[in-house]
């Protein structure tokens, strides 16, 4: 439940039932005295009492689940490796980690992928639905391990007519020269564009968006083809920089860079094969960085 943050998804990544352990948790506050949890209409919430607890007696018991597995953490019986349940952003996942997989693969690592944002698929990794989450932002409190995987800058494009009809008054004129171009954007609401704007011009942006396309890939698409400009990472659009289908519209000195995480539940992996493709991942980022 600490792990979880829920009771029933709690329950099942015991696989046990909701009831046996609500009697278990209660059975442990009567003989401790003391309440762990806070129930709530969404989940529940640990106590302090629950927080110190955990801190003090997670990394014991992991080591003896461990301990208490298959010898050197082999999957039992003699079928194929359970497969690991990797999900992160499709646009990231897609080009830089599905390729840098093929490897582990080879060596019979089964994958099974999902896509979404990370909140939600945060929640879905405490619930027990993935293994490993790449995730855009730092988990926040003590239920969920992670490791820092790489950095992505994001960069202000648009086709050459654009940039020809801008020219470099951007960087004299700041967001002013931009009145009028039409915005392409991830969501309705901006979040890219508007961390860009506050990073780079100090200003609040309040445009509505010309385009809204829940996928950076079609984005960038739309952005080449001319309807628009945009922010996107310098990973997804690098190529197009390079060959001048896109072109950077303001180079500032320190641009937006965001960093991405590798998230997993704390203790030791479900299966050696969740370790690898962990380590492998976290490998491949720091050579990328």
């Amino acid at each position: 439940m600490y792990r979880a943050g829920a009771l029933t998804a709690g329950a099942r990544v015991l696989g046990l039932s909701q009831p046996t352990v609500t009697a278990q948790v209660r059975t442990l506050e009567g003989r401790l005295g003391r309440e762990l949890f806070e129930r709530r209409p969404r989940g529940v919430v640990p106590t302090p009492f629950a927080d110190d607890l955990a801190t003090r007696i997670m990394d014991p018991l992991d080591a003896l689940v461990a301990a208490a597995g298959a010898p050197d953490g082999a999957p039992e019986g003699d079928g194929p490796a359970e497969p690991v349940h990797l999900a992160g952003p499709a646009e990231y996942l897609s080009h830089s980690v599905l390729p840098t997989l093929a490897p582990l693969v080879e060596r019979g690592v089964r994958l099974r992928v999902s896509f979404g944002l990370t909140e939600g698929l945060l929640d879905e990794l405490r619930a027990g639905r993935h293994d490993l989450v790449v995730a855009t932002a730092r988990p926040r409190g003590r239920s969920l391990a992670w490791l820092p995987l790489s950095d992505e800058e994001f960069v202000l494009v648009g086709a050459p007519a654009w940039a020809e009809r801008i020219g470099g008054r951007v960087a004299a004129e700041g967001p002013a020269a931009l009145h009028g171009v039409p915005l392409v954007a991830y969501a309705e609401d901006l979040p890219i564009l508007r961390r860009y704007w506050r990073h780079v011009f100090g200003r609040r942006l309040t445009a509505v968006p010309a385009v809204t396309v829940p996928d950076l890939r079609a984005v960038r698409a739309a952005v080449t083809g001319g309807a628009g400009v945009s922010v996107l990472p310098r990973y997804l659009c690098a190529a197009e920089l390079a060959s001048g289908a896109l072109v950077p519209l303001h180079l500032p000195e320190d641009p937006p860079i965001n960093t991405g995480f590798l998230v997993q539940r704390p203790g030791p992996p479900a299966s050696p094969h969740v370790a690898l493709v962990r380590d492998h991942l976290v490998r491949c980022g720091r050579e990328a960085g």
